[in-house]
């Protein structure tokens, strides 16, 4: 008896030994892997001064940016760039260099940026930010207040935020981010980037927990548009007026959008009327929420051509959903 009581007891210690040795084991590894992400990214993001004077005086730190391409192109927040007539991207080692605005877009707040001269450039590696999940490790990489390149990291708190705009599904972040750090890049653990940091809540305008980011592949989408475009193409679904009504459902009257007239003028194909929606339908849901006229206005601003729009017509026997793909507006 006294054997099994000395066998057991050996592997009691030797399984609360592997625990521990585990648990070291993983945090030593966690640690060394966000030293590697951040080691990984610090040259793909720069700093953003503005000048109204050239580029030796009144520069003024704004924020951050990401470099997007090995052309040159750099991802930042339209909303530091504004009364800016000259901006300049600052590097790793402190070189200063004017950039050019290729294009800006107020609804994602979404701007890119472009310099030449450069053939050593590090462009960003993405992540689809689709994979995060609530309390995955991050990094979050700008220039807070202007005191330089400065690392950051948190979890991810939550996703799908709409902080101030319910089409972006922001993600948010615990991770420390500061007036400076809008434009700069929020990395996974392998230091990839699944975001672009652009807001923060904070009642005293500094950090108080709670960060947003726009996800990377809107950045991406958007970016893309920009360098393509140099503007960000509108969504076209046909030309058609519809009317706010408000529909008695269960002894609930819920809102809803008549669809009163559509337009057949144009040479392009109407794309409602090649989903079987046509005059007299009624709209009870736009990707999912009420079919008001500024959830169809927004879905469609933020909505490039290509992509798809959710709408769940009302029928009196059953509801239907259709998926209308959407075109570049003429």
């Amino acid at each position: 008896m006294r054997n099994y009581k000395f066998i057991i007891s050996g592997i009691i210690i030797a399984l609360f030994v592997a625990l521990v040795s585990f648990e070291f084991g993983y945090k030593k590894g966690s640690d060394e892997n966000l030293s590697f992400a951040a080691e990984k990214a610090l040259s793909s993001v720069v700093n953003i001064f503005i000048s109204n004077r050239g580029i030796n005086r009144n520069r003024n730190a704004v924020g951050s940016g990401v470099i997007f391409s090995k052309e040159g192109h750099i991802v930042t927040n339209t909303h530091i760039l504004n009364n800016a007539s000259s901006v300049f991207v600052e590097f790793n080692d402190g070189e200063l260099t004017e950039a050019i605005l290729i294009g800006a877009d107020k609804y994602s707040d979404i701007a890119v940026l472009k310099i030449n001269g450069f053939e050593d450039l590090n462009p960003i590696e993405s992540a689809e930010s689709n994979n995060i999940k609530v309390g995955d490790e991050v990094l979050a990489i700008g220039n807070p207040f202007g005191v330089g390149k400065t690392v950051t990291s948190g979890i991810i708190s939550a996703t799908g935020r709409d902080y101030g705009n319910p089409y972006l599904e922001l993600l948010q972040t615990d991770a420390a981010i500061n007036p400076g750090n809008s434009g700069g890049a929020l990395l996974n653990e392998k230091g990839n980037l699944i975001g672009i940091n652009s807001s923060i809540y904070s009642k005293t305008g500094t950090y108080s927990g709670i960060g947003f980011a726009i996800p990377s592949e809107k950045v991406i989408q958007v970016a893309s548009e920009l360098i393509k475009f140099g503007k960000v193409r509108n969504s076209w679904i046909g030309d058609f007026q519809v009317r706010q009504i408000r529909l008695n459902l269960d002894n609930n009257l819920m809102p809803a959008l008549s669809i009163i007239k559509i337009d057949n003028k144009t040479n392009l194909k109407n794309p409602l009327e090649m989903n079987a929606i046509s005059e007299g339908d009624i709209i009870l849901k736009i990707n999912e929420l009420p079919a008001t006229w500024n959830n169809l206005t927004n879905a469609l601003k933020l909505t490039l051509p290509g992509d798809e729009i959710l709408f769940e017509i009302y029928g009196k026997d059953s509801n239907k959903e259709v998926l209308v793909k959407t075109t570049a507006s003429s």
